[in-house]
C-alpha cells in the first residue's frame, strides 16, 4: 500500500469525531456535588444538555441564556431549583418549564423580563409546586407582575425588589394566598391601597426605598417584620379599635420624613423600633397655648375613597400605644429636645437606647431610665449637663456601653462612672472633660472632670479631643483599661508625662491612642500586651527603642518628624510588626535602608507604601519606591572616602590658584626671579 495512503487513512481514524452510541462521556465544564450543578459564569449561551439526569439544582447565573426555549429543561425531571440570574434573559417560551413540574425555586433576578413578559407568565401556570421567585430588577410593571402571580397559589417568598412598580392594589397578589414574604424594596411605589389586606399568612414585608408618603391603619395583625424605610413618611398610625394583638416584632421607619411619634398598636409584640433619621419630636410643651391660634388634634382625611377620617390628640400619650415589649429604641437623627415625663418608664425591658444626633442640652441618666438598659449613645447632641443620683445610678446595674461623645458638658458628678457598676465602655471624647483624681474631686475651683479609679468593669475608655492638659499619677489605679484612646489632645505631652499617669496598665493595656498628643519620647517597653499603638501626628524623629520590644499588629507612624529607622530597628520592627503606616514623614532619600527592608520583609505589611515619600538632595520631595540611590552619590564607605579626597584636591587647587593671581598681581618682580633663580642656572663646563 502506498504511503500516502496509509497516512490519509490513519488520519481520517484520529480526526473523526467518536459516536455518542459508544458510550463515551462529555465532559461538562459545571461542577458537581450531590445532585447540584454550577454552571456560573461559563459563556453557556443555553441550558446544558450534558448534565446528570438526576441532578436537582441547576445554578446557570451570570451566563449567556437570552432564550429559554420549550423543553430546555426536559432532561432533568427531578429538578427542584432553578437558577438563571444575571444573564440578560430577555424570552422565555411558554413550554419552558413544562417537564419539570417539581421545580420548587425559581430564580430568575436581573435580568430584562419585561420583554415578552405574557409568555413567561404562561410558563409558570406549569410550576404547580413553585413556592420560592425572584423576579428582582426585571424592570417589571405592576401590571406585568399581576399578569405573572395568577394562579400561582403555592408560592410562599417573592423578590420583586429593584422593579419600576408605581402602584399596587387588592388585585396585585389576589392569587398567592400562601405568601409568607414579599420584598418590594427599591421599586417606585407611592400607593399600596389595601394591597396586603388578603395575605393572611403574610409575616414579612420589605418596602424600603419607595416613595410612600404614609402608613395609616395599619392592621396588618399577622406581620411580624415590616421595613418601610427610606420612603416619605410623614405618618405611621394603626388601627387602635383593634382587640387582637399585633404579631409585629421589629418596625423599621427609619429615614423617612415622620414629625409625630408613630401611633403603635394597642396591643404589640414590638421588640426592636428603628425611627432613625426623621423629624420626630415632643409637643406637649406647646400644648399649654390656649390660644386659637395652636391646635391640640389634627383630622387625617382617607382622600382616596373619602370613606374614614381620624382625629388625634397629638398631646394624647395613649397614643404612642403599647411600648412595653420594647428592646430596641433607635430614636437617632431626630429632632428630640426632651422626652416627656415617664416616657422611658414604659418600656420596662429597654436594652438598646440610641438617640445620638439630636437636640438634647441636658440629660439625667437616673430618671425614668429602666433598669434593663444595656446601651446608652447620647453622642452629638448638645448636652452641657449630664445629671445623675449616685443612689439611682447603682440601679442600672446592666448598663454596659455609654456614649457621650460629642457634646458639650460642662457640668457633671465627677464620679458618676463609679456608680455605674457594669460598665465595659465609656466614650466622653469631645467634651471638656478633664481627668481628676479622687482627692481633686471636692476642690470647687478644680475643672470639669471625672474620676476613672477602681472601676473595675470598665475596659474601654475613650477621651480623646477632651483638652486634656495632665494626667494625675495613678489616674487609672485599679480601673483594668485594655483599650485607651488619649488622641487629640495636643498639650497632653506638651511636658513629660508622668510616669505614674498610666501606672497599673501594664499588664492590661492592649490599644492605645496617643495621636496628636505633642509626643516626642515614650517609653513602651512596660506594656507587653500593646497589640495597636496609634502615635501619629506627633513629634517623633528617632524610633524610640522600646517599639522595638512589642509584638505589634498594628502601628500608626504618620505625620511625624523621621527622617530614618537606624537598620537595627527596622529590622526589629519587619519581625515584630504586623502593620504599618508611615506617610507623610520626612525621610531622607539616601537613608532609605530601612524601606528595603520593610520591603524584603513578608512579615511586615506597610499599608501606604506606594505613598511614602523623601526629600532628596535638592529638597525636593519624591516616591520613596521611585527613588534611586545612585543619585546620592552611591553609599558605601570607599565611595564616599573618595569623594571626601576630591574635594581636598580641589580645596588645594584652588588655594594655589588664589597664591598664584596674587603674586601676579601685587609682586610682578618677585614670581619672575624666582623662577630664574631657580630653573637658569650657569651650567659648569
Amino acid at each position: 500500500m502506498p504511503v500516502f495512503s496509509v497516512l490519509s487513512t490513519l488520519l481520517f481514524f484520529i480526526l473523526m469525531p467518536v459516536p455518542r452510541a459508544l458510550g463515551y462521556p462529555t465532559i461538562s465544564p459545571c461542577r458537581l456535588n450531590q445532585g447540584t450543578a454550577l454552571c456560573n459564569s461559563y459563556g453557556f449561551s443555553s441550558v446544558p444538555s450534558d448534565l446528570p439526569q438526576q441532578i436537582e439544582e441547576l445554578f446557570l447565573n451570570q451566563n449567556f441564556v437570552l432564550m429559554l426555549q420549550n423543553g430546555c429543561l426536559s432532561k432533568y425531571p427531578s429538578l427542584r431549583l432553578f437558577s438563571c440570574a444575571s444573564n440578560s434573559l430577555r424570552q422565555v417560551e411558554e413550554g419552558a418549564f413544562s417537564k419539570s413540574p417539581l421545580i420548587e425555586r425559581l430564580y430568575l433576578a436581573d435580568n430584562e423580563l419585561h420583554n415578552g413578559h405574557k409568555q413567561f407568565a404562561q410558563s409558570l401556570r406549569s410550576l404547580t409546586n413553585l413556592r420560592t421567585l425572584d423576579l428582582s430588577r426585571n424592570g417589571l410593571t405592576e401590571d406585568m407582575v399581576s399578569d405573572m402571580l395568577q394562579n400561582l397559589t403555592t408560592l410562599e417568598f417573592l423578590y420583586l425588589s429593584g422593579n419600576i412598580l408605581l402602584r399596587i392594589d387588592e388585585t396585585t397578589f389576589r392569587d398567592v394566598h400562601q405568601l409568607k414574604e414579599l420584598n418590594l424594596e427599591r421599586n417606585l411605589l407611592f400607593e399600596i391601597d389595601g394591597a396586603f389586606d388578603h395575605l393572611k399568612k403574610l409575616q414579612r414585608i420589605n418596602l424600603a426605598f419607595n416613595s410612600l408618603p404614609c402608613l395609616v391603619k395599619f392592621e396588618m395583625t399577622q406581620l411580624t417584620v415590616l421595613n418601610a424605610s427610606h420612603n416619605l413618611i410623614e405618618w405611621f398610625i394603626t388601627n387602635s379599635d383593634l382587640a387582637e394583638t399585633f404579631q409585629l416584632e421589629t418596625l423599621d421607619l427609619s429615614n423617612n420624613k415622620l414629625l409625630f411619634f408613630p401611633f403603635l398598636p394597642t396591643h404589640n409584640r414590638i421588640k426592636s423600633l428603628l425611627l432613625a433619621n426623621n423629624q420626630i419630636g415632643f409637643y406637649s410643651h406647646l400644648a399649654v397655648y390656649n390660644s386659637s391660634n395652636w391646635t391640640t388634634s389634627i383630622d387625617y382625611y382617607n382622600v382616596g375613597k373619602n370613606a374614614s377620617n381620624i382625629t388625634a390628640d397629638l398631646w394624647d400619650e395613649r397614643l404612642h400605644g403599647n411600648m412595653s415589649s420594647v428592646e430596641l429604641l433607635d430614636l437617632s437623627g431626630n429632632q428630640l429636645r426632651y422626652f416627656p415625663e415617664g416616657f422611658l418608664q414604659k418600656m420596662p425591658n429597654l436594652y438598646w437606647l440610641r438617640i445620638r444626633s439630636n437636640c438634647l442640652e441636658s440629660f439625667n441618666l437616673t430618671a425614668d431610665m429602666p433598669t434593663t438598659l444595656y446601651e446608652l449613645d447620647v453622642s452629638n447632641n448638645r448636652l452641657t449637663d449630664l445629671y445623675a443620683q449616685a443612689s439611682s445610678a447603682s440601679e442600672l446595674s446592666n448598663l454596659t456601653h455609654l456614649n457621650l461623645s460629642l457634646n458639650d458638658i460642662q457640668n457633671l458628678p465627677p464620679r458618676v462612672f463609679t456608680t455605674l457598676p457594669s460598665l465595659s465602655t465609656v466614650d466622653v471624647s469631645y467634651n471638656t472633660i478633664g481627668v481628676c483624681h479622687p482627692s481633686e474631686v471636692n476642690n470647687s475651683d478644680s475643672e470639669v472632670c471625672a474620676v476613672w479609679t477602681n472601676l473595675s468593669s470598665l475596659k474601654q475608655l475613650y477621651i480623646a479631643g477632651c483638652s486634656i492638659q495632665n494626667l494625675p499619677p495613678l489616674a487609672f489605679k485599679g480601673t483594668p483599661l485594655t483599650h485607651l484612646d488619649l488622641s487629640n489632645n495636643p498639650d497632653l505631652l506638651k511636658y513629660r508625662l508622668d510616669k505614674d499617669s498610666l501606672s497599673g496598665l501594664s499588664e492590661t493595656l492592649q490599644h492605645l491612642g496617643l495621636s496628636n498628643t505633642g509626643l516626642e519620647h515614650f517609653d513602651f517597653s512596660p506594656y507587653k500586651h500593646l497589640t495597636f499603638l496609634n502615635v501619629s501626628r506627633n513629634l517623633i524623629w528617632e524610633i524610640p527603642k522600646s517599639l522595638t520590644t512589642l509584638n505589634l499588629k498594628l502601628l500608626d507612624l504618620r505625620h511625624n518628624l523621621l527622617s530614618t529607622i537606624q537598620p537595627e530597628y527596622a529590622t526589629a520592627l519587619a519581625k515584630r510588626v504586623q502593620v504599618v503606616y508611615m506617610y507623610g514623614n520626612a525621610f531622607n532619600c539616601c537613608q532609605l535602608e530601612w524601606y528595603r527592608t520593610f520591603k524584603e520583609s513578608k512579615a511586615i505589611q506597610v499599608m501606604d507604601f506606594a505613598e511614602v515619600t523623601c526629600i532628596d538632595l535638592g529638597n525636593q520631595r519624591q516616591k520613596a519606591g521611585l527613588f534611586d540611590s545612585a543619585h546620592c552619590g552611591g553609599s558605601s564607605s570607599v565611595e564616599s572616602f573618595f569623594w571626601y579626597i576630591l574635594l581636598f584636591l580641589t580645596v588645594c587647587l584652588s588655594l594655589v590658584g588664589i597664591a598664584f593671581i596674587y603674586f601676579l598681581t601685587f609682586r610682578p618682580t618677585v614670581l619672575p626671579r624666582a623662577i630664574k633663580k631657580k630653573c637658569w642656572r650657569h651650567t659648569p663646563y
